[in-house]
């Protein structure tokens, strides 16, 4: 991947409707150029699919956070596998570092957030965790 498909993968993040046209020129490239590198990285995998996001999921959930989780032992799919079937999970990542899952969570409520947390903390193998409350979002996508 070279610095013109990063910046093709930036400009779609940013807006994944763009036209050709329009990514061709912030790119500096020809239409026919940015649609061959939209092939290339589906083809590859590294572009594995597109999204919306409605005003609607963002007032659906008013209290977001992301929960950074400790595994112990080998309990990484079971604990991915709990953590989907809770509600309040919008989406579960592995990572490296520190922590081994993020867990991005969506509530009514502080209280229903808290009731979420303290159940996850309660699975076997979770050994730490720390949660982060998302304030704002400046940027969707």
């Amino acid at each position: 991947m070279d610095d013109v498909d990063r910046r093709l993968i930036s400009a779609l993040r940013h807006d994944a409707r763009a036209s050709l046209s329009d990514l061709a020129l912030l790119l500096g490239v020809s239409r026919t150029t940015v649609r061959g590198r939209i092939e290339r990285l589906r083809d590859r995998g590294d572009i594995v699919g597109f999204s919306v996001v409605m005003k609607e999921d963002a007032r659906h959930d008013p209290v977001r956070a992301l929960m950074m989780i400790g595994i112990e032992g080998r309990g990484t799919d079971r604990i991915v596998r709990q953590l989907s079937g809770l509600p309040a999970v919008r989406s579960v990542h592995t990572t490296n570092g520190r922590w081994d899952l993020v867990a991005e969570i969506g509530t009514e409520t502080l209280e229903d957030l808290d009731k979420v947390l303290a159940n996850v903390r309660r699975f076997d193998g979770v050994a730490t965790s720390e949660t982060n409350l998302l304030l704002a979002t400046r940027k969707m996508g």
